[in-house]
């Protein structure tokens, strides 16, 4: 370790460098001096390689060996970590900048209403860090920094990890300032049943659905996009109640529906996290089947693929929604995802419904 750091055009001077001209202009050998100034060999090698802070007890023990004053070495100390704090400083905005590269400012100007900043990068990060509530962005880069991570993250890039962070700070921090009541678990369970019922009002769902799952102790959140997040969804324990998260990515009714469902059953296994596009994760799995079977019951799905032997019809697709209750377009992104309508069939785009929450 050296005993003076160098950054730009800053340069600071450890103490332990004036102790060591100090040792060369005595003639003394280190461990001499030491013994003169009642401390340790290791001590002194310590400060003269700027591994440790000078103490008052060796300034006082320097001015009477040296016949200097107390201050002179206090001084020192005080000047080096003032300038190692700033290069320390400019050294954490480099990288604070490095990170913000990775966003676009205007997501945070168009749905959160920041300044317009053009071209001013350190005020843009000033603004976006204090909407985020960090010291510093940087904290963004580290894999589960908020909750877990459900999926393998070896495919996510610094990038993706960010962006991720980020939506999950942004859920938190709303779900901080509209603290819901104490997780009620059976309450939840009647609320998932009651979400169900809501799968056909379009119109009103939403604010129904926040409303009970608040009531249950469930904050809901649906946030705007944030490209390259690789987000469906997550779920944090905040306290003694739940965070539930959804991206408005992809807000056709049935991709909605699945990916809340998804999140439901992470909540009722109690596996608190973020779920990403291309899931490696048996939790995953299991909260698919959770959706899967909740939206449309396992049995009547099996026996309406059986009764149509596969070839479906807008008719007896809205038929089958009907008599299980659930917007059609569920039952239709389910056909599409098992492979037994083709996505883009013309016949059926009637049943494709697009939500705007934002």
């Amino acid at each position: 370790m050296s005993n003076y750091i160098k950054y730009n055009d800053k340069i600071a001077f450890h103490p332990g460098y004036y102790i060591s001209e100090a040792i060369e202009e005595s003639g003394l050998t280190q461990y001499d001096f030491a013994r003169r100034l009642d401390t340790t060999p290791k001590n002194i090698s310590c400060l003269v390689n700027g591994e440790q802070n000078l103490s008052t007890d060796i300034a006082m023990k320097l001015a009477r060996m040296l016949d200097t004053s107390v201050e002179y070495w206090l001084n020192l100390q005080s000047a080096y970590d003032t300038v190692s704090a700033e290069i320390k400083s400019e050294e954490a905005l480099e990288e604070e900048r490095r990170v913000f590269a990775y966003l676009d400012y205007k997501y945070f100007q168009s749905y959160y209403g920041l300044p317009s900043l053009p071209r001013k990068i350190d005020c843009q990060i000033k603004q976006v860090r204090k909407f985020l509530k960090v010291a510093t962005l940087s904290v963004f880069k580290e894999r589960n920094m908020a909750v877990n991570f459900r999926s393998s993250t070896d495919k996510l890039s610094e990038a993706n990890i960010v962006k991720a962070n980020i939506m999950v700070q942004i859920a938190t921090n709303q779900a901080l300032n509209n603290p819901a009541p104490k997780f009620d678990r059976s309450r939840f369970n009647k609320t998932v049943d009651y979400a169900l019922t809501l799968t056909g009002k379009h119109q009103e769902f939403y604010r129904l659905l926040k409303k009970a799952f608040y009531d249950a102790g469930v904050n809901f959140v649906i946030l705007p996009n944030m490209p390259g997040s690789k987000i469906n969804g997550a779920t944090k324990k905040i306290k003694n109640n739940v965070m539930l998260m959804v991206n408005d990515r992809r807000l056709n009714a049935d991709t909605f529906w699945f990916t809340l469902f998804h999140e439901i059953g992470h909540i009722i296994n109690g596996d608190m996290g973020i779920t990403f596009e291309g899931k490696e994760y048996h939790a995953e799995d299991e909260a698919d089947i959770f959706a899967e079977n909740k939206l449309i019951p396992e049995d009547a799905y099996h026996q309406f693929l059986s009764e149509n032997d596969h070839h479906f019809t807008l008719q007896n697709v809205l038929h089958f929604a009907r008599l299980i209750d659930r917007d059609p377009g569920i039952v239709l992104g389910r056909l599409q995802n098992d492979g037994k309508i083709k996505y883009g069939d013309y016949r059926f785009a009637s049943l494709q419904k697009k939500y705007k929450i934002m």
